[in-house]
């Protein structure tokens, strides 16, 4: 059954509840004109966003290492990626809230996105591939961070329950890099390119299946840019920003310290793939330990499992070890990926809501990864990459201890 708001105060209460969106009509469905569910919608782009994160994040670099690119190159092109992913993330998300076009935009860039992807396959020249990655990232970039802006919309109430509907990205990960690892191992790292092509493209025309929404005239960029101006939202920001750059050794390094060790694609795939899996216990109770425990002392102790994280990678070389360290995954980026989205959620207005989750977006997957990936390059040429994990891991202990004082913050 559809859901409906038939009196004017039902639907006022509605809009409070929404995060940066209005409706067309005062009367419409919570289904789609084929009865679907908006949830199953959102689940499925989740699905094959994480999809094809699962083929692009453990095996991208390792194709671009096999091409003969430098650790630096890597640590380059990683970084150009999160640089552009941050100012176009942020200008894509004011022009929505604007001229109240998240949707168009949203679709737009995923089928831009994904063409754009298929010139990787034209080229294995490092500096055609930069160009390459600047054109794809400005479409790529804001994907994300307008998909949890619109789950936001879509729980309304009930956005502590988010993992549930996060988990099918989880889901989809973890199959498809375990999958994958098995079948680089048989073929070549170059087998990506085209799965990815496949998936983006995929999710570009699932994505026709969101409801239009259109976001109220008076949200903009710098609206929502000044009340992320105050102390609190500053401070959040900076020390998931530090979150963010501690993870730049394991995103841009971490398949590659394991060849290096002399460890295989499959093995490789089974790493990634475990550390997706953790997530799925967090993201189904995800309701249960956010109405017991506040955000801010989620974070908290999710910058202290990361520290230890790291501080266990730059000692182990037994693949016991290696994969129970995986296992904290479930904290470093489960938990803590969760408690951010809500928290921002929580600091930013009912009129702003996509502009928060750009800036949020922006500051860790853009910003805080841009900087990780090229330190973590700029350092791979002149340290090993068990040094590298030890600085993570004084990174995220910093954003931890930086971050403490809020853990006595009223809700």
């Amino acid at each position: 059954m559809g859901y409906k708001l038939t009196k004017p105060e039902s639907y006022c209460r509605f809009v409070a509840f929404c995060t940066s969106v209005s409706y067309d009509m005062y009367d419409m469905p919570m289904k789609n004109q084929n009865g679907r569910p908006l949830n199953f919608i959102i689940s499925s782009q989740y699905f094959l966003y994480f999809g094809v994160l699962g083929l692009f994040l453990p095996y991208f670099n390792l194709y671009c290492y096999h091409l003969g690119f430098s650790g630096f190159q890597i640590g380059v092109l990683s970084a150009l990626r999160s640089v552009v992913m941050v100012l176009f993330s942020l200008i894509w998300g004011g022009l929505a809230d604007r001229f109240q076009a998240r949707k168009p935009i949203y679709v737009g860039c995923s089928f831009i996105s994904a063409a754009i992807w298929l010139c990787y396959l034209l080229t294995a020249d490092f500096y055609l591939m930069l160009v390459i990655t600047i054109a794809y990232v400005i479409f790529y970039g804001p994907i994300i961070s307008f998909l949890e802006a619109f789950t936001m919309d879509v729980l309304g109430k009930e956005k502590q329950s988010y993992g549930k509907v996060r988990v099918w990205g989880t889901l989809s990960f973890i199959l498809i890099v375990t999958v994958f690892g098995k079948i680089i191992h048989h073929y070549s790292h170059s087998i990506i390119l085209v799965p990815i092509f496949a998936g983006s493209l995929l999710q570009a025309l699932f994505a026709l299946k969101i409801p239009n929404v259109t976001l109220p005239k008076k949200a903009s960029f710098t609206a929502g840019a000044k009340l992320l101006l105050k102390k609190r939202a500053l401070l959040f920001l900076f020390c998931a920003f530090l979150m963010l750059v501690s993870h730049g050794t394991y995103y841009g390094f971490f398949s590659i310290h394991l060849e290096d060790l002399g460890y295989g694609s499959t093995f490789i795939g089974f790493a990634w793939a475990l550390a997706s899996a953790s997530e799925i216990l967090i993201m189904v109770n995800s309701d249960r330990i956010f109405r017991r425990f506040s955000l801010e002392k989620v974070l908290i102790f999710s910058f202290m499992v990361a520290a230890l994280r790291w501080f266990i990678l730059c000692w182990v070389r037994s693949p016991v070890l290696i994969l129970l360290s995986q296992l904290l995954h479930a904290i470093t980026y489960g938990t803590f990926h969760i408690a951010s989205i809500l928290y921002i959620d929580r600091l930013t207005p009912d009129n702003a809501k996509t502009t928060g989750q750009a800036v949020n977006n922006a500051m860790t997957y853009g910003l805080g990864m841009m900087v990780g990936f090229f330190l973590s390059g700029y350092l791979y040429e002149r340290v090993d990459s068990f040094t590298l994990f030890a600085i993570s891991g004084l990174v995220a202990l910093a954003g931890g201890i930086l971050f403490s004082p809020c853990r006595h913050s009223e809700e």
